[in-house]
C-alpha cells in the first residue's frame, strides 16, 4: 500500500495577493486596510483583518519603504544608557514609537563629542531613520549639537534650554523643590544636597532647586558634595557627612547635618550605608531623600522618600513632539515647523514620602 507523499519543505509566506484573494477584494483594498485609510467600508475592513490574523499575513517593511519612500523607523542617541534615568527615557522612548507604529535604532555614546555625535546621526541616516531623538543631559552634549547641521526633524529629551530645537524635560528643579521644601517643613534647619556631577543639566537644576529653596526660606546654604550618581560616591559623601554630625557632638553643640538631599537614589543608597556604619539612625538623627524612584527604592532601610520621574511621558511627548515636526516636513508646511523650532514640552515630577524623611 503506497501514500502519496507530503511535501516538508518551508511553507511559503503569504503575500498580499494571497489576502486579497481570500477575501475577494483588491490588492489597493487590501494595501488601504493595512495603511488604515479612511475610505474603506467597516464591513471590507474587517473581512480583510480576518483574513490577515486567518492567513499570518506580515507586511514587507522593505518593498514597502520603496514604495512609500518611508521607513517608519526612528533614531534615538543617547550616553550612559547603564545609568537609570537614561535606561527609563530609553524605554520609554521604544514604547512610545512602538505605540506609533514605529521601530526605533538607537546608538548610544560613550562621550558625545561633536565627532562622535555626527557620526552617530550619520549612521542612523544610513539606516534611513525619519527623525532623531538625542538625549543630551549633558552639556558637552548640547555644545556637540549645536555645532551640527541636521539632515532631519530632531528632538532633545533633557537638553535644557539654550538649543533652537524642540525639546522634552522633566521640571528637575520644580523635582529639588518639592523635596528640599518637604525636608524644612519637617523642621529642619537646613538641608545639605549631595549633587550629581557638575557638567549634568540635570545636576545644575537639581542644585538650582534646592538652593532657591533654602534662599526663600531664609535657611543657610551649605557648600553642596558632588558625586558622580554611583552608590560609591553617595557613601563616601554619606562618610564626610557622618563626620560633620560626629564633630557636633563632640564639641557638644547641635548636629550640624540633620538633612541631606541627594541627587539620585543611587547615591542615597551609599550615603544609607555610609549613616548605618557610623551609627546613626535614620530618620531618627538625619533624614535624607533622594531623586528618581528607582523600582528599588521602596526596599530600602528605611524605604526612601524621593522624587518620581515620568518616563513613560517623557518617552511619549518626545515620540509626539518629533511626529508632529515629520508631519510639518511632509507637508512642506516649513512655516509651521520654524514656529515650533523652540517648542518645549516639560513634565512635572512627583515627589514620594517614605519612612526616610519622616518620623510620622
Amino acid at each position: 500500500m503506497s501514500q502519496t507523499a507530503q511535501s516538508t519543505g518551508p511553507r511559503r509566506a503569504p503575500t498580499m495577493a494571497d489576502v486579497a484573494q481570500r477575501a475577494g477584494v483588491s490588492h489597493q483594498t487590501v494595501s488601504r486596510v493595512l495603511s488604515n485609510h479612511p475610505n474603506v467600508r467597516e464591513t471590507t475592513r474587517s473581512e480583510v483583518l480576518r483574513v490577515v490574523e486567518e492567513l499570518g499575513y506580515r507586511r514587507n517593511s522593505s518593498a514597502r519603504a520603496l514604495v512609500t519612500r518611508r521607513t517608519l523607523t526612528l533614531g534615538v542617541v543617547a550616553s550612559n544608557p547603564t545609568l537609570f534615568g537614561p535606561a527609563s527615557t530609553m524605554s520609554g522612548l521604544e514604547e512610545a514609537a512602538r505605540d506609533e507604529g514605529y521601530m526605533v535604532s538607537a546608538v548610544t555614546l560613550r562621550r558625545f563629542t561633536a565627532k562622535a555625535l555626527k557620526e552617530a546621526i550619520d549612521h542612523l541616516a544610513e539606516w534611513g531613520v525619519e527623525g532623531i531623538v538625542v538625549v543630551v543631559p549633558h552639556r558637552a552634549a548640547v555644545a556637540a549639537l549645536d555645532e551640527l547641521r541636521l539632515p532631519f526633524p530632531v528632538v532633545t529629551v533633557e537638553g535644557g534650554h539654550s538649543l533652537p530645537i524642540p525639546g522634552v524635560s522633566v521640571d528637575q528643579e520644580l523635582g529639588a523643590r518639592l523635596v528640599t521644601g518637604h525636608l524644612l517643613a519637617a523642621g529642619h534647619r537646613t538641608v545639605w544636597h549631595v549633587a550629581g556631577p557638575s557638567d549634568w543639566l540635570e545636576a545644575g537644576a537639581r542644585v538650582a532647586g534646592w538652593r532657591a529653596t533654602l534662599q526663600e526660606a531664609g535657611a543657610e546654604v551649605p557648600p553642596p558634595i558632588t558625586g558622580d550618581w554611583t552608590p560609591l560616591s553617595g557613601y563616601r559623601a554619606g562618610q564626610e557627612l557622618a563626620g560633620r554630625v560626629a564633630a557636633g557632638a563632640t564639641r557638644g553643640r547641635s548636629p550640624e547635618v540633620t538633612a541631606v538631599f541627594v541627587a539620585n537614589d543611587q547615591m542615597a543608597l551609599g550615603v544609607l550605608r555610609a549613616f548605618r556604619e557610623a551609627g546613626l539612625s535614620v530618620p531618627g538623627q538625619v533624614a535624607i531623600a533622594g531623586f528618581d524612584d528607582i523600582p528599588e527604592a521602596e526596599f530600602f532601610t528605611p524605604p526612601l522618600t524621593t522624587v518620581r520621574q515620568d518616563f513613560a511621558a517623557v518617552g511619549q511627548a518626545s515620540i509626539r513632539l518629533l511626529l508632529s515636526r515629520l508631519e510639518s516636513a511632509a507637508t512642506g508646511d516649513g512655516d509651521r515647523g520654524h514656529e515650533r523650532d523652540g517648542e518645549r514640552v516639560v513634565i512635572e515630577p512627583r515627589l514620594i514620602v517614605r519612612a526616610s524623611s519622616t518620623t510620622a
